[in-house]
């Protein structure tokens, strides 16, 4: 049956449509394009930084000068090339599929942050915003990756307490400004999220401040401790 299966419908890249040999894979060109995130990175943001990845607790330029306040953060991908158009595509072009695929991405970047009673959370969307794209891609990202390391996760843990405007070509400071208070944790959920060590679920992290206001909120409800996992890393560069 899997054999008539892929003879009618034959795996494609994920990125570009070409066929590829798996289910979920990349083709050659694209994998060459796709930045993972490999060796010695911040402990804090996952950025990649020059080493051999032998040392822990490294911070980079960033955070050294602005602590975060999650305890640790990674990320599986730079947001360029290939890896910037599987974002986009599962962000606005209804392809869910990115997701399951990007769950054992997730997991190798998450390894050093999860704990035994990891709570996964995945950044909420506004109500109006998630009406009109009929999902969050975070969530998605979310469930597949408690389906990959069996940990727990609250999908509705958290919510946007009102609308915020794009936060596209803003500065760090105004996009810190913007989200200030905007995410809070769902009342009927804060007994769920006391004491939890949460792990902290979003498709791209740029500044930080959306997985900030996160996190202050959930400590505000009683978490351990935060850590964060981004699919993709805007790069310092970028």
């Amino acid at each position: 049956m899997q054999t008539a299966i892929r003879l009618v419908y034959p795996p494609h890249c994920l990125a570009c449509g070409e066929h590829v040999s798996t289910e979920f894979g990349l083709c050659g060109a694209c994998f060459s394009e796709t930045h993972f995130i490999t060796g010695l990175v911040c402990d804090a943001c996952g950025t990649p930084l020059p080493g051999d990845g032998a040392e822990d607790g490294i911070l980079c330029d960033g955070c050294l000068a602005a602590r975060r306040p999650w305890s640790q953060g990674r990320a599986a991908l730079l947001y360029s090339g290939a890896g910037r158009r599987l974002v986009l595509a599962l962000k606005h072009g209804d392809r869910h599929d990115i997701a399951r695929a990007a769950a054992p991405w997730l997991a190798r970047a998450a390894a050093p942050i999860l704990r035994d009673d990891s709570l996964i959370v995945p950044v909420p969307l506004h109500l109006l915003r998630l009406l009109k794209r009929r999902y969050n891609q975070s969530a998605l990202l979310a469930q597949s990756l408690a389906r990959e390391t069996r940990c727990d996760i609250l999908c509705d843990a958290l919510v946007r307490t009102r609308r915020t405007p794009s936060l596209d070509g803003r500065t760090r400071e105004a996009r810190f400004e913007v989200l200030h208070g905007a995410i809070a944790v769902r009342r009927s959920r804060a007994a769920q999220i006391a004491g939890r060590h949460v792990l902290l679920v979003d498709d791209v992290m740029t500044s930080g401040a959306t997985f900030g206001a996160a996190t202050d909120a959930l400590y505000a409800s009683g978490a351990r401790e935060v850590c964060t996992l981004a699919l993709a890393r805007v790069g310092r560069d970028a």
